[in-house]
């Protein structure tokens, strides 16, 4: 098999966090661990689209969401005591937020209200929840990172069913971040983010794991794959957080192109729209920027979120 080599493309600034919305010279909570007690005045992650090309994204470490109009102007929808990190558009407009501090949250982005959704598992707290994928039937699969890594591999992913069941998948995971579905709904895709690898996931059709193995074992020493999505082709996405960069790989894990950032290293989650979805849309936490690049390919179009 002759594998390809990745072809570059460069992003550009689409978005930026205005002045008046930074929290300049200010430590959260999040950053005294996170960030070893530095300043931090945003900190942007979790992109989604809603139906009318709207996009939001979270700043984790001020407990705020952002919508993004098509203009590329910032304004906030909400700001609440947590930490949000992933999200999705559902398809009632709700955005649904795995949120670090509390679990998954709900928030109404015409009102701002937050409500909880799903905060424990058999009345114990979870570890950090971190990012979120929908199934075609409702479904929320979602990851449970804390602080694990490679000196405490427990992470963990679980599943939540529409009728409100939630179910351990799988544990012992040392970092579990990102995650998204294959297009038939039969494998998971995981970023690892400190085993620095992006672990593939059968799903059995009792909805368990079966022989959980690496799709792609990356490098870097700052972070790890971080957001992931999928192109149209079932190819999957990778952001690298700490390497400042976007991998698009092939259905069968062969590098297609790698998107650079223009500046900054924590390149955090990716969101496809535009007309034709060609056009990826990149959360740049350290500079507090939404990037933009053009692919020759499509983005997998997100199902309504039922």
């Amino acid at each position: 098999m002759t594998f390809t080599t990745a072809v570059n493309i460069q992003a550009e600034v689409f978005a930026s966090v205005p002045d008046n919305l930074r929290r300049t010279g200010q430590v959260p909570e999040w950053a005294v661990i996170n960030r070893h007690g530095a300043p931090v005045d945003c900190f942007l992650e979790g992109p989604a689209f809603d139906a009318a090309g709207n996009l939001y994204i979270v700043d984790i470490a001020w407990g705020r969401i952002f919508k993004v109009s098509p203009a590329g102007d910032m304004t906030v929808v909400a700001e609440y005591d947590g930490e949000p990190n992933g999200m999705k558009v559902m398809a009632d407009g709700t955005l649904m937020v795995a949120d670090y501090k509390h679990g998954l949250m709900a928030i109404d982005p015409a009102t701002g209200i937050v409500s909880e959704h799903c905060t424990r598992y058999r009345l114990e707290r979870f570890k950090g929840v971190n990012d979120l994928s929908v199934a075609a039937d409702g479904a929320i699969w979602f990851t449970d990172q804390g602080q694990t890594g490679l000196q405490d591999p427990s992470g963990r992913i679980f599943r939540l069913a529409p009728n409100g069941h939630l179910s351990l998948v799988l544990d012992g995971i040392p970092s579990p971040n990102g995650l998204v579905l294959s297009p038939d709904e039969r494998i998971l895709y995981i970023g690892v983010t400190r085993g620095n690898a992006v672990w593939r996931m059968p799903i059995m059709p009792d909805g368990g794991p079966s022989k959980v193995g690496i799709f792609v074992q990356l490098s870097g020493g700052l972070g790890g794959p971080d957001g992931l999505a999928l192109t149209d082709a079932g190819g999957v996405v990778v952001a690298h957080a700490g390497l400042g960069c976007i991998w698009v790989f092939s259905a069968i894990g062969e590098p297609l192109y790698r998107v650079q950032c223009p500046q900054g290293l924590m390149t955090t989650n990716i969101a496809f729209g535009g007309p034709d979805m060609r056009d990826m849309y990149i959360t740049e936490s350290a500079t507090g920027q939404v990037l933009k690049a053009r692919l020759p390919i499509p983005g997998k179009r997100l199902a309504p979120q039922l």
